[in-house]
Parts: structure tokens; sequence; C-alpha cells
């Protein structure tokens, strides 16, 4: 099996191209010519340079593959306009479902987002769950998908949906700040720490893209991929604290004063095109429950997370000490 893996160079889609070559795929990887490769740069992959804007790119890295993993995406950078992530998020996402058409694909594994369900009112959440996006990264996260499932139903197109909960691990450096803290005795815990918090360690989540691309049950379906447990943010924090040796963070506060200094940052950075340093969307984990079922997964794709809470915690706090970070 040829496999093409869009975002290969990014940190889910680096562990995607792992995951195939370990189970025998011949993986063909689409890039930007910017991109950072040098974390895969020993690996048998046959690197192809475009972007997704770009159907002619596409149409070029999908020649002679069985299957897309369709992983890149532009993801919750608050210095661009929201019509940049129209064109990555749904535009690229119709050059890939274009290029598989034309090159005849077996399958397409589109990633999206669990972030569609938004705010998990009745949780945990399945993929049934009403769609309530919070914020455009979402939103255009939504509109891709559905176009991914458009193209199955009118076209015949072969594809999955994956909606990925929470990734994170060793080579991402989304949760450093917040580990940093903790390890400092600095961090805040808003609104109480009561929102339940979803995570997924990166080589399960990889995994599960596999399984699902494998799968003839899967096609035209969607799936959530998740850890096998949720926890509050303070339970989150609290065993952060304890893999680090640090006491569990104690000051809590009402989050409407952070809320007020994103909005205040955003209006200062986002019209200068800077990347603010803290904005609305990410005070949303402390407020917005996000806790899902993997039931479908485990029943349809055979999906059973590997990597428990506390051990994907003492991965990454091991990677981020050997890189120095913390």
């Amino acid at each position: 099996m040829k496999a093409l893996v869009t975002g290969a160079s990014g940190f889910t889609g680096g562990y995607m191209v792992k995951n195939l070559l370990q189970h025998g795929y011949q993986v063909r990887a689409l890039v930007r010519s910017t991109s950072r490769i040098d974390h895969l740069k020993d690996l048998p992959i046959d690197w192809v340079y475009g972007k997704l804007e770009s159907a002619d790119d596409l149409l070029r890295a999908a020649e002679g593959v069985d299957v897309i993993y369709h992983i890149a995406a532009l993801y919750r950078a608050a210095n661009v306009p929201d019509s940049i992530y129209e064109q990555v998020n749904v535009g690229g996402t119709r050059h890939v479902l274009e290029a598989a058409r034309a090159q005849g694909v077996k399958r397409v594994i589109h990633c999206s987002t669990g972030g569609v369900h938004g705010h998990v009112q009745n949780p945990p959440g399945d993929e049934d769950s009403p769609f309530h996006p919070g914020d455009i990264y979402q939103s255009s996260k939504l509109a891709g998908e559905q176009l991914a499932m458009d193209y199955h139903r009118e076209h015949g197109l072969p594809v999955t949906v994956v909606r990925p909960i929470g990734i994170y691990g060793p080579g991402d450096t989304r949760m450093l700040k917040m580990y940093r803290l903790i390890k400092k005795g600095r961090f805040v815990m808003f609104a109480g720490g009561r929102a339940l918090y979803h995570l997924t360690f990166v080589a399960d989540t990889v995994e599960g893209f596999r399984l699902a691309g494998e799968s003839e049950k899967a096609v035209g379906q969607a799936y959530l991929i998740a850890g096998e447990e949720y926890v509050t943010l303070s339970e989150f924090a609290a065993l952060i604290a304890e893999v680090l040796g640090v006491g569990k963070p104690w000051l809590k506060l009402p989050v409407w004063p952070l809320y007020g200094a994103a909005w205040l940052c955003e209006g200062i950075c986002v019209p200068l095109r800077i990347q603010p340093p803290i904005y609305r969307r990410r005070v949303d984990i402390f407020v917005k429950d996000r806790a899902f079922s993997i039931e479908k997964a485990k029943r349809d794709l055979g999906y059973y997370p590997q990597v428990g809470l506390r051990e994907g915690i003492t991965r990454t706090a091991a990677w981020y000490t050997g890189e120095g970070l913390l």
C-alpha cells in the first residue's frame, strides 16, 4: 500500500508517517518547501513539496497513491484573518478530494477535530452529538469534514472522517507553558478547574487513523479517537504536578478577567498580524467540557488506546526535560 500524508512535517503528521512505515506502507509526504523535516530526514519517505492551496500540487502528490491521510490544517493561529482558515481547511480539503477522485485513490482519511462538537452539554458526547463549533478553526474543520462526506455521498469517494481529541505527547510544545507554570507553582486555575478535559497520546491517535484507513466498515463514517479516560482540568493539573514532584496548583480565580485580557490582546495584536500572547479560544479550556465516548471506534475499528494519562504525562515531561525545555 502506498499512502500520502499531508502535513507530514507537523506533530501528528510526523507520527502518522512513522506508524505507516512501521506497518509496511510506502509513504509519500506532502510538505511546504519551508517546512522543517530534519526529524524525518533519515526515513524512507518520498517527499513532495507543495501546498494545500494548489490543486496542481495535490494532483501531483496523489498520483499512484492508494490511500490519503489528510492531516494538514491551519491550527489556531490568532494572527491571520478568517479567510485563510477557509482557504486552507476547506479549500485545501477540496483539492485533496478532487485529486483523490482524479487519481483513483481507494481511501481518504480526513482529519477533523472533536472540537466541531464544541462544549459537550451532556458528557460524554459521541459522534452524533450536536455540532457547536466555537471558533473559526472549529467552524472551518466542520466545513471541511462536511465537504468530505459530500464527496462520498455524491461521487462515491471512499471517505472516512476522524475527529481526534486533545492530542499530546513528546514532540509537541503546546502544553509546555502549563507544565512550566505548574513546576514553578504559578499555574492559576480559572473557573475552578471544573471543566472536563479529554486527552489522547499521539501514538494512540495515529493508530486510530491507520485502523480507520484499513477498515471497510469505516467508509462513509465518522469516528472520535480519544484516550480511555477524561478528567477535570483540576485533576489533570494535579497529575502533572505529581509527575513533576511539586505541589498541586491551588490558586483559583474567576475566568472573566482572563477573557477580558484575551479580548484586549486580540484587539491590539491581530490587526498588526502578531500572534497574541493570550486569546479567547485558548481560554475555552477553562470553561468548556470536552469529554467523549470512543465506543464506536472500539466496536468498528478495534481501537483501544494503549497509553494511559499518567504514562503519557510522564513521557511528555521526560521529553520536555530531555530537550532542556522544562
